[in-house]
């Protein structure tokens, strides 16, 4: 096997479980937060709040700087420090015995991050330029599908095993992750002894910056778009489903349908990138996206919701993949690393900031005009994608 294979096949698994350890939270927060003692309606809100949203704060902040130590100590000790201090934290959380103890775990998971910034790193300059689309592709999978089904992965294991037991079962996982890490994947890193840049010197070196932070913006919007639903899809298949009894269940279902349709179109989108140029790709997975959020708005009953969810995975799927092949063709090697941790960061951003969008637009204007804002960012996207990237690199 291919050693670029290999590494991916490692940090495929790796960055799923790296994305189910940030997510699991979601559905049982405010079930462990009562048990901690939060008794408050108002209070277990505003602390589950704090609890999910902090990790992907601080991991933005930190991306960066472990991308940095990537690029300076080499890829493979990065994953190890990522998943084992990972492992440690998720399953420390279990024994928490109160909430400021879980807050506290859960900004140091997001402190000791960085999984997914060295996985694309390595995977991207390791990979040959004519199966990088492919490469990539399948590993973008990982980080989203593990992300969107966290919250029914930990879902299930609470209703089966109880609420501990969640942060065991993930920190197990993430323990794996490290063994196999350690056994498994090959780097040939050659250090170069050069000083180390600052934000604004690494800045300064990347040579195509209007399409890099075209790059960034549209990660950052895909993000938001799968995480702006989260904070109201409960809600809303309830409204869709006034008799069921297993609401968590389909509301799981509805969130992570995404996912799993990730997961299914990405590697073969990537692969079309590599054939048709990554920039046509992210400029029709805009596009398409934009317009499948807006029937979400009027579905009937859950199960169409489900079905449109599935679809809007089929076009996101091509987004992430295709960001990095661009990013990978514009960055110089010795700034790689940097150049993905910030990506990384903007999709964190992304993240929190579409969980907060959603909550507050629904919380104003309505749970329907959430469908209808987030297309309207894409199609935004799509526009100046096109003008900014797609006509450029047509014309080159």
């Amino acid at each position: 096997m291919n050693l670029w294979k290999r590494n991916l096949i490692v940090c495929w698994f790796g960055m799923f479980v790296t994305g189910i350890g940030m997510s699991q939270l979601a559905p049982i927060l405010p079930l462990y937060i009562k048990q901690l003692g939060v008794n408050n309606t108002a209070s277990i809100a505003q602390y589950s709040g704090i609890a999910f949203g902090i990790t992907y704060v601080i991991s933005a902040i930190f991306s960066p700087i472990w991308g940095q130590a990537a690029d300076k100590f080499g890829r493979k000790p990065m994953l190890l420090r990522a998943s084992l201090g990972m492992a440690v934290v998720v399953g420390a959380m279990g024994f928490a015995h109160n909430v400021y103890v879980l807050i506290g775990l859960r900004l140091l998971q997001g402190t000791i991050t960085g999984y997914s910034t060295a996985c694309t790193t390595l995977i991207a300059t390791q990979t040959d330029v004519e199966h990088a689309g492919y490469a990539l592709g399948t590993l973008s999978t990982a980080n989203i599908a593990g992300s969107l089904l966290g919250p029914t992965i930990g879902g299930f294991i609470e209703e089966r095993l109880g609420l501990q037991s969640v942060f065991f079962i993930t920190g197990g996982l993430l323990l794996i992750a490290f063994i196999t890490t350690a056994l498994f994947v090959k780097e040939h890193f050659k250090r170069e002894d050069k000083k180390t840049l600052s934000i604004k010197e690494v800045w300064n070196d990347v040579p195509e910056k209007s399409l890099t932070l075209t790059m960034f913006v549209t990660f950052f919007i895909l993000m938001v778009a799968l995480y702006s639903v989260e904070p109201i899809v409960t809600v809303y298949v309830k409204q869709l489903s006034l008799n069921s009894s297993h609401i968590a269940l389909l509301a799981g279902i509805t969130f992570s349908a995404s996912g799993l349709a990730n997961i299914i179109a990405a590697p073969r989108l990537g692969r079309l990138s590599d054939k048709i140029g990554a920039h046509k790709v992210i400029l029709a997975a805009l596009v398409v996206a934009g317009i499948v959020f807006i029937p979400q708005a009027f579905v009937k009953n859950v199960w169409q919701l489900m079905i449109l969810r599935f679809i809007l995975g089929l076009t996101t799927g091509g987004l992430n993949p295709s960001v990095n092949i661009i990013v990978k063709k514009i960055t110089p090697p010795s700034l790689t690393g940097r150049i993905f941790g910030f990506n990384m960061s903007a999709g964190y951003l992304g993240a929190f900031g579409g969980a907060v969008l959603g909550g507050q637009i629904a919380a104003y204007f309505g749970i329907r005009y959430v469908f209808f804002i987030t297309s309207a960012l894409l199609i935004i996207n799509a526009v100046w994608v096109y003008f900014k990237v797609y006509k450029r690199l047509i014309i080159n």
